[in-house]
């Protein structure tokens, strides 16, 4: 038990065991989101919900600076969050607002192609399976 109250001394351990370290680590998933969503399709970006985020983020990093000790984590967390969602919100409103029906096709047309080659590199070659099975 002594050994546990010196180590919750330490200020790092006590920083680490604390949701000034983990609520921001939880939260990094929402930024990790829309930078993974940046090479999809802008077809399925939600206005709404990209908008809702943004202002989230953008309350949040205030919060993060105003509370003492200032949580930087969170901070950067949200900092990165609000510029991913600017990213989503300026793709949502160049494809919805700004294209013409042609181009929207296009781009359509763009990430259709795309999909069907990763599908074809996820398919295991016939030979290459064959090979497998020759050895089974």
């Amino acid at each position: 038990m002594a050994f546990f109250r010196r180590a919750m001394q330490n200020e790092w351990i006590k920083y680490f065991c604390s949701t000034h370290f983990w609520g921001p680590v939880a939260n990094w998933g929402l930024p990790l989101a829309a930078i993974a969503d940046v090479k999809k399709d802008p077809e399925f970006i939600s206005g709404k919900m990209t908008l809702a985020l943004g202002i989230y983020s953008l309350l949040f990093i205030r919060f993060a600076y105003k509370v003492q000790p200032r949580n930087w984590l969170l901070f950067a967390c949200h900092s990165t969050n609000a510029s991913a969602q600017c990213v989503q919100g300026y793709r949502f409103i160049n494809f919805y607002h700004m294209c013409s029906d042609a181009e929207r096709e296009e781009i359509r047309q763009q990430f259709a192609a795309a999909a069907a080659e990763m599908e074809k590199l996820e398919t295991p070659s016939q030979p290459a399976l064959t090979k497998v099975e020759k050895k089974l």
